[in-house]
């Protein structure tokens, strides 16, 4: 699977059935509307989250804050959005878009620097989510992640109420 072009993926230890960290970064400055992509493997807000927070690409720099769009992840019952989420090197404050911004994470660095990262669906078929992050994390990109999923994907960002 993709990875960061600067670093090598690490194993997440958390399960024995987690693999690598799929992440793809922009190895330049920001230069369009995304930064890079990211395929979590589950809608599981805080299991992922911790993955992205503990995996991270290094030389990308340390994770301070993600803010997230609730239709891309599974709410547990009646609970409140998550304000904090438990990496194994400690909490992380975690926020929601005021509005929708479905299909993107901002992921805040301690430099202070913002990446937007494409969240690409954990049930996208592993072809298609590899020819997507490598667009979002093409320096040429133009696209936002509504445009590069399509409306099929974000339509099924979050479950329906039927």
């Amino acid at each position: 699977m993709t990875t960061s072009p600067r670093t090598s993926p690490t194993t997440s230890t958390s399960t024995t059935d987690r693999v690598p960290l799929r992440i793809d970064l922009d190895p330049g400055p920001p230069s369009g509307p995304l930064d890079g992509a990211w395929w979590p493997q589950s809608r599981d807000l805080q299991v992922e989250a911790a993955d992205l927070v503990d995996h991270f690409p290094a030389d990308a720099g340390r994770v301070e804050r993600l803010l997230f769009s609730r239709p891309d992840w599974d709410a547990p019952g009646d609970e409140p959005s998550l304000h904090r989420i438990t990496a194994a090197r400690g909490p992380v404050k975690v926020g929601s878009f005021p509005g929708d911004d479905t299909h993107v994470m901002v992921v805040k660095m301690s430099s202070r620097r913002q990446l937007r990262l494409l969240v690409v669906p954990s049930t996208c078929e592993p072809d298609r989510a590899a020819r997507l992050m490598r667009q979002a994390a093409d320096p040429t990109n133009t696209s936002v992640a509504a445009m590069l999923l399509g409306p099929d994907e974000t339509d099924r960002a979050a479950p329906s109420d039927d």
